[in-house]
């Protein structure tokens, strides 16, 4: 909800950035016309003493531009850790405190809380192709994740709570198998092999 709200900020203060450059050359062009139509010795300010106040303007404007730009593409790289494959009976995902009843095709990212319910469970696929299962009465959490093999930025850590799930380690544990971390309440393991089963009570 977050970064659909900061991402329509943006896009928004684009048009009105837009429209401030638009509406100061409007304005600069008016002035010379004044000074055709009135005579150039009627003006006080010139055109460079105008370019000269103007400057600060343009260049606070350049610097919100960037940091937004910044902050929206730090967001949208949360996105894409993986996706809901399959959901059966009561699934829920916890996101920026938001809880959603998951469906197939929901998107997962950084941050998220997965809780199944008694009935309940669920298959991620994330984008390193690392598959999870959950079973029923079961919670875990997405601590961290980044693929990125081009600039070696791999990370998957997950924090189990409860309940039983199963794994099939995807490219991160072929690239970089230190970098997968699963946290349970007892213990933190590491990878060992391609499928494990986990079972926490």
């Amino acid at each position: 909800m977050f970064r659909l709200f900061l991402l329509y900020f943006y896009f928004f203060f684009l048009i009105f950035v837009i429209g401030c450059m638009v509406y100061l050359h409007i304005g600069e062009w008016f002035h010379s016309q004044s000074a055709i139509f009135f005579g150039k010795m009627s003006l006080k300010i010139t055109k460079s003493q105008e370019t000269q106040v103007m400057k600060p303007f343009y260049g606070i404007l350049f610097c919100i531009s960037c940091f937004l730009s910044g902050s929206l593409n730090a967001y949208a790289q949360l996105d894409g850790a993986g996706i809901v494959k399959a959901v059966s009976g009561n699934v829920f995902i916890t996101s920026a405190q938001t809880t959603v009843i998951a469906v197939p095709n929901m998107k997962i990212i950084q941050g998220d809380f997965i809780r199944t319910g008694a009935n309940g469970s669920a298959g991620l696929i994330f984008e390193d192709d690392t598959v999870v299962a959950l079973g029923p009465n079961s919670e875990m959490s997405i601590e961290n994740f980044s693929f990125n093999p081009v600039n070696k930025e791999l990370s998957f850590i997950a924090r189990m709570v409860h309940g039983t799930f199963s794994f099939i380690t995807g490219q991160i544990a072929k690239l970089a198998p230190k970098k997968v971390i699963f946290e349970t309440p007892d213990a933190t393991l590491g990878v060992r092999g391609t499928k494990f089963l986990v079972k926490i009570d």
